[in-house]
């Protein structure tokens, strides 16, 4: 490491799994890493923030939903290098599962830095194929198992 470097440490990031009946709550992302991209909602750790915390308010800002926060899903690295091989930034992500606050379900609304949002059943999310944020499918298929009976 030169002095123009600085050391890239691991900082944590949410999304946010929302479920309504069996579609799925998406985003389609405006901006880098995945950038056009279909995944779940979500966005980074503030400091001092509880992560169940950050995945309700990315939620919000992302769609307009109201949600909470209930369970970890899955924790994964998202580790991204600058096309000289450098490390450009790494991700702990916290997937967490949230649902809806009651009355009624809310309409959703893209917002912060999602370009689109939308319900997508786990059958649409396998056909978003390259279209798809790299755990999409994984996450969905994770949390339908543990969400079936038996």
């Amino acid at each position: 490491m030169n002095a123009h470097t600085s050391p890239v440490f691991p900082r944590a990031g949410v999304l946010a799994i929302v479920r309504r009946g069996c579609n799925f709550l998406l985003v389609r992302r405006a901006n880098p890493p995945d950038a056009g991209l279909w995944g779940f909602p979500g966005g980074k750790v503030e400091g001092g923030e509880p992560f169940f915390r950050a995945a309700e308010r990315e939620l919000m800002e992302e769609t307009s939903i109201s949600a909470q926060a209930t369970s970890l899903i899955d924790v994964f690295d998202s580790v991204h290098y600058a096309p000289d091989g450098t490390l450009a930034f790494h991700y702990l992500i916290l997937a967490v599962l949230c649902t809806e606050r009651p009355p009624a379900p809310g309409t959703p609304v893209a917002g912060d830095d999602a370009q689109e949002v939308g319900w997508f059943s786990y059958d649409a999310i396998c056909e978003l194929g390259p279209k798809a944020s790299e755990r999409l499918r994984f996450i969905a298929q994770t949390v339908m198992q543990a969400q079936t009976p038996g």
